[in-house]
């Protein structure tokens, strides 16, 4: 693997992790595609640092479990704001 990418895929899980972020935010704070990340954090990472592709994990299943509550917000919001 490429050096620049572990780093990249370690530097987007310390973000995750630090940012309690989502998949959708750290994709656009790297400039990569979502399934960049995913697939940094979800394969690449856990051959580089197994603890922090753990943790990582975390973060992002939390998120997942949670996205029907944010969408909904979101849907709220911004029908609120609509008339």
């Amino acid at each position: 693997m490429k050096e620049y990418i572990e780093e990249r895929a370690i530097e987007i899980a310390t973000y995750i992790i630090e940012e309690k972020a989502t998949v959708r935010q750290a994709a656009k704070k790297f400039g990569v595609s979502k399934s960049t990340i995913h697939k940094d954090v979800t394969e690449r990472l856990i051959q580089i640092n197994p603890g922090l592709a753990l943790e990582a994990r975390k973060v992002l299943d939390m998120n997942k479990s949670e996205r029907h509550i944010r969408g909904g917000l979101a849907t709220k919001e911004k029908y609120l704001h609509h008339n």
